[in-house]
């Protein structure tokens, strides 16, 4: 049965683009192709009316790139979406780890609001530059990076670790290194394509045995830029494998995925495909267990 209960949003963005280099520069060439669509504000009340015609009832705003020296603004602007509206519910900000004054800016941002959970640095990186983020493969190995990362714990603080298949040995590593920080895998390993399979299948279950990550069934548009049944399916199905309905969320991933669908289309598909699974497992991706992970009060 199709699930029909609340759903939080663990994954969205809103933005002036005016604040975005990527938004308002040049265009620069992204992970998710061709985005001459979304080069313009998407503020709060676009993303409520989407969210509203979904059944969405609470969100995670994800950072969009702001530049890396105006980090606390991102955060003291979102304070006043929220204080205004009363949403996002919860903030993942950002910060340079590979910075030593980063614990510095976290506290900052901190001090703004209670409403910043954690920080997401895309670590990512692949041989086509267009799919490239971080500036080398091995970066999850910087010792910088590892310091930072290890304040998180003091801050209460999360970290969404986004990489490629190829690089879930080191993000293994990583998250066994830290065992008292909670990571969240971003986009269910983002898989490329069938070609990858092999590389992620290895790399999502060594990540899976180990008790501090969290997955988000997320992005699964980002390369075949459309929603496709089949694919939704086979992911999900792969990933519970592994992670179990506790340790999965969804979240929609817009506006990116404004691009090529509606967040209702969206949201339905991804009902549809768990619409076998108990509806507690259906709860838990839904809305239990954002709610855990990101300490939400709904």
């Amino acid at each position: 049965m199709r699930y029909t209960g609340d759903i939080v949003d663990c994954h969205h963005h809103i933005w002036r683009a005016a604040d975005l280099p990527w938004l308002s520069g040049p265009m620069v060439p992204r992970i998710f192709g061709p985005y001459e669509a979304i080069r313009r504000d998407y503020l709060i009340e676009e993303y409520l009316a989407d969210a509203a015609a979904s059944g969405i009832g609470e969100s995670v705003y994800v950072q969009t790139n702001w530049p890396l020296d105006r980090v606390v603004d991102e955060v003291r602007w979102l304070h006043e979406v929220h204080r205004e509206t009363g949403r996002p519910s919860a903030f993942v900000g950002a910060a340079d780890l590979f910075d030593e004054d980063a614990p510095e800016v976290m506290r900052r941002q901190a001090a703004i609001t209670p409403l910043v959970r954690g920080v997401r640095q895309q670590l990512h990186w692949h041989e086509r530059p267009e799919f490239r983020f971080a500036t080398a493969p091995d970066r999850m190995r910087d010792p910088v990076l590892r310091k930072n990362i290890g304040t998180l714990a003091d801050l209460g603080w999360l970290f969404e670790l986004q990489v490629f298949p190829e690089q879930m040995p080191d993000a293994a590593d990583l998250v066994a290194a830290f065992p008292d920080v909670t990571f969240v895998l971003v986009h269910a390993g983002m898989l490329i394509g069938p070609e990858y399979a092999g590389q992620w299948r290895s790399g999502m279950a060594a990540l899976a045995e180990l008790p501090n990550i969290v997955v988000k069934l997320t992005g699964q548009g980002t390369f075949v830029h459309c929603v496709d049944p089949d694919l939704i399916s086979s992911v999900a199905r792969e990933v519970l494998g592994w992670f179990g309905a506790g340790r999965a969320m969804f979240g929609t991933n817009f506006p990116v995925e404004k691009l090529w669908t509606t967040m209702p289309q969206l949201v339905t598909t991804w009902q549809d495909a768990l619409s076998h699974l108990p509806p507690a497992d259906q709860h838990a991706i839904f809305a239990g267990t954002a709610r855990r992970v990101y300490g939400l009060g709904g």
